[in-house]
């Protein structure tokens, strides 16, 4: 029939739907018969977690929406109420609780992945801008629904973030005024936040999918970074790596579980359990930990607005990483200089979230500020001249030979 889309689906529903709207020819093209290199490790599951963890969350965050109140006065209660009264509420709400801390593992790994391999360069500038776009939508996300249980921490952690922006000239008191709904942190905050905190994460979607399409338009970097040079270089994505993601989603659905089930308040702070109070302050406000390197980033310098926009700096530098690293090379494999470099930002990326957890002071003041000198000089020092001066390790042949041991002519 004229129109119609010639479908190979063999069930008749399938089929029929198929040929009208070709969404299982879309999926069996995109997630089926989608050529991927034949040599992927565990790393790659973490872009697949992120997905599960990210549905997790919203379906979560829909039933807790259904018995929240964004108001002052109720909201820490209403919260109680979730945890007492509704029907497996506790469970709800841990799940999403500990979701947030489980949502930023798998993304930092997945970052880390992204550094290790070089799968920011070329061809995949875009597929990385918009990860650390999607970054940056998960930040604002975690901060505004960490603030809706409405404890000393909430509350106090809105106060103080939302004060940075005092800093900047002219515009700052403004964008704040804008953020509080009025002139201190009070009920149209809470509305607002409430209201962005339900928005985002379908913003988050929208900007996923279009990460994926940008991943399958220049295709899967892979751990010898290297383009595949045929057929021979690939696989199907299923079976292989739908098999392959199930194994690392049960794993990683294990240690959720663990978490909610028996540590469910591990990760979140003991302040959070005592109702805001505008007038009483609490001795350390610390923000949540996947907040602590860049907290620490802010504190490391004296004068507030340039550690805000250090802070700030910290991830836009990402934003341009493509353009920084001058190696012919992408993957770290075959970059024995860099690598360990890569690795020593690593741990100045952990001990700044160490700093984060302690007090401006004494030693913890001397380690943040190096670290965060660390921090910027990789990316804007040592990446750009070291590309440049690194002698690389010869790069295998072709993937097949990388895994196989045998010259790609035998192929």
């Amino acid at each position: 029939m004229a129109g119609l889309h010639k479908s190979e689906v063999t069930n008749p529903v399938l089929n029929w739907i198929d040929q009208r709207l070709p969404i299982v020819t879309m999926l069996q093209k995109e997630y089926g018969v989608f050529p991927t290199p034949r040599n992927f490790n565990y790393f790659w599951n973490f872009g697949a977690l992120a997905m599960v963890t990210l549905m997790g969350m919203i379906v979560t965050g829909i039933f807790l929406a259904m018995n929240y109140q964004p108001n002052a006065n109720l909201a820490f209660d209403s919260v109680q109420h979730i945890m007492r009264d509704v029907e497996y509420g506790w469970l709800i709400r841990y799940v999403h609780q500990n979701g947030a801390s489980m949502f930023f593992i798998v993304t930092y790994i997945h970052i880390y992945r992204g550094l290790y391999y070089g799968s920011y360069k070329a061809p995949r500038e875009l597929l990385w801008i918009l990860g650390v776009v999607i970054l940056l939508l998960m930040m604002a996300t975690a901060f505004m629904g960490y603030v809706l249980p409405w404890g000393q921490m909430s509350y106090w952690g809105a106060t103080v973030i939302t004060n940075l922006f005092s800093a900047f000239p002219v515009v700052g008191k403004y964008i704040v005024t804008l953020l509080w709904g009025g002139f201190s942190v009070d009920q149209p905050t809470l509305n607002r936040f409430f209201a962005l905190h339900y928005l985002l994460p379908f913003v988050l979607v929208g900007v996923i999918f279009l990460h994926i399409a940008a991943l399958h338009i220049v295709g899967s970097n892979n751990p010898l970074g290297i383009d595949p040079k045929g057929p021979q270089d690939t696989l199907p994505f299923h079976p292989y790596y739908t098999v392959k993601d199930s194994v690392g989603i049960c794993v990683f659905l294990m240690v959720w579980a663990a978490f909610v089930f028996f540590a469910p308040n591990f990760l979140g702070d003991p302040n959070n359990f005592i109702e805001a109070n505008p007038l009483q302050t609490p001795a350390d406000i610390v923000p949540e930990w996947y907040f602590l390197p860049y907290y620490a980033i802010l504190r490391s310098v004296p004068n507030k607005l340039l550690g805000v926009c250090l802070m700030f700096g910290s991830l836009l530098v990402l934003l341009v990483l493509p353009w920084l690293d001058t190696s012919r090379v992408r993957s770290c494999r075959f970059r024995p200089t860099y690598k360990w470099l890569l690795w020593l930002w690593v741990l100045s990326f952990i001990v700044l979230g160490v700093c984060g957890a302690h007090k401006p002071e004494g030693v913890w003041v001397v380690l943040s500020r190096l670290a965060t000198l660390y921090y910027f000089a990789h990316f804007l020092v040592i990446t750009p001249i070291l590309g440049k001066l690194e002698r690389p390790l010869p790069l295998p042949e072709s993937i097949t030979q990388a895994v196989t041991g045998r010259p790609l002519e035998n192929h």
